[in-house]
């Protein structure tokens, strides 16, 4: 049977000192809760419990797989679980886990699972300093003895502080050992709540066996309290993410100043330089250069593009395409294989047809430019009437003038051409060369005439 997993989420976390709920906070691109629900996924859990507070989920979608119990008083860990007891089945594996660790990972859980063999089994992990973490206490046969709490002073003797394994808060137990055991653990503490680690002392009370399973990386026992704890987080949640691109082929020049989402895609032989940020669901093909001081959010990026000092949202860049410096993409945008947008040039909600160039200066809203057109500098396409946004048709191998203004609605035909400075209010026929300016008056003396002399 696939394991039960419950999520604890109904800390109120007040030591972020945040309007926002502690575990709806951003991990490079998810919410917090999100990483250990994306794990119990991913491992295979057969069904998943959000234990939340009586102010409902922290997250509004946590999705269709997500069972609710709520915890109507932060009255500890073992209270938490309790409130999910009616959706714990005994004769199933239940993992425990909380909403605030967010390194824990579907291979620890699977392992876990895996390893599970007595009523109880504890992760572990080794650290060169263990201060603040309940410390593991091991029996004469290597399991675990007692979990010992050093919050107080005087909880703990000197040995059990000297002891490096501690205690990280993630847990399997035998359904039916875990639901006799919580109505036995009590309130007999400074805190008066309940400890699900007293669920560990129940059961070592009554003779079984408690197994625990030692993390390879102890990382998973980090766990965000405060903002200061969440940057630390994210170090260690972005460190790994820029290892698996570049162990994936991903050149990443400066690690230290470059910010990649967890769910960003990124082909072989790509380079992300200095100072660049990949965001969202971003996916990158193959040999594409990203930066320096580029921002790229939810976009498609074709094989072999590139994409310099730009930012670029919720668009698409066809392979071999260029875009930048200093261009802004907005969402709807498509340029196509081969095409350009260049320096100081916006684009929003726009086709741009392959090979087609938008080279410098320019804003290009709602319209559709064919292949091969070349759009001059501080080309400007008018698509806005103060009431109804219409748009702009530029065929194929067009030639736009400098300074060109296309007002929408209005349409271009194939090979056409307009000369710098027009103003376009009207189609111009394929070929057609389109005039649409005043013509130029010199006035004599002007500026004798100016200074009465």
């Amino acid at each position: 049977m696939a394991p039960t997993v419950v999520i604890l989420a109904a800390g109120r976390g007040t030591r972020m000192r945040s309007r926002t709920p502690k575990l709806a906070h951003e991990l490079c691109g998810r919410p917090l809760l999100a990483w250990p629900l994306e794990a119990a996924r991913t491992a295979g859990a057969g069904r998943i419990v959000v234990v939340v507070g009586p102010d409902g989920p922290p997250v509004a979608d946590l999705g269709a797989d997500v069972e609710l119990a709520v915890q109507q008083a932060a009255l500890g860990t073992a209270d938490a679980v309790a409130a999910a007891a009616g959706q714990l089945a005994r004769d199933a594996t239940v993992i425990v886990l909380a909403g605030d660790v967010p390194l824990v990972d579907a291979s620890l859980l699977a392992d876990l699972v895996a390893a599970h063999r007595a009523p109880a089994t504890v992760v572990t992990a080794l650290l060169d300093d263990p201060r603040g973490y309940g410390r593991i206490v091991r029996g004469p046969q290597g399991g675990v003895d007692r979990i010992v709490e050093t919050k107080v002073e005087s909880d703990a003797s000197a040995d059990e502080l000297a002891i490096r394994e501690v205690n990280t808060g993630i847990y399997a137990f035998d359904g039916a050992a875990l639901l006799d055991a919580l109505p036995q653990v009590g309130t007999a503490n400074a805190q008066g709540e309940r400890y699900l680690t007293d669920v560990v002392a129940v059961l070592r009370g009554r003779g079984d066996p408690v197994d625990a399973l030692l993390a390879a990386d102890p990382a998973v026992v980090m766990g965000v309290n405060d903002r200061v704890q969440l940057a630390a987080v994210r170090a260690e949640a972005q460190r790994r993410i820029h290892e698996r691109h570049m162990l994936a082929g991903v050149t990443i020049v400066e690690p230290a100043s470059t910010t990649i989402d967890v769910a960003v895609a990124i082909g072989e032989d790509s380079v992300v330089e200095p100072c660049t940020q990949l965001l969202g669901v971003t996916r990158v093909g193959a040999g594409a250069t990203l930066g320096p001081h580029a921002t790229v959010l939810d976009a498609v990026i074709g094989d072999g593009a590139s994409i310099i000092h730009s930012h670029l949202v919720g668009c698409e860049v066809g392979e071999r395409a260029t875009v930048g410096p200093f261009a802004y993409l907005r969402p709807g945008t498509v340029l196509l294989e081969g095409a350009k947008a260049g320096t100081f040039v916006e684009i929003k909600n726009s086709n741009i047809g392959a090979g087609a160039k938008v080279p410098h200066l320019s804003y290009v809203g709602d319209a559709d430019v064919g292949e091969r057109t070349n759009l001059g500098a501080g080309t400007i396409t008018a698509n806005y009437d103060g009431a109804h946004k219409h748009r702009t048709t530029i065929g194929a191998r067009v030639h736009g003038g400098v300074h060109t203004s296309f007002v929408a609605p209005v349409a271009v035909g194939d090979d056409a051409w307009t000369a710098a400075g027009s103003v376009v209010t009207a189609d111009v026929p394929p070929g057609a060369l389109a005039v649409a300016r005043a013509r130029q008056r010199n006035v004599e003396r002007y500026a004798e005439r100016r200074s009465g002399s």
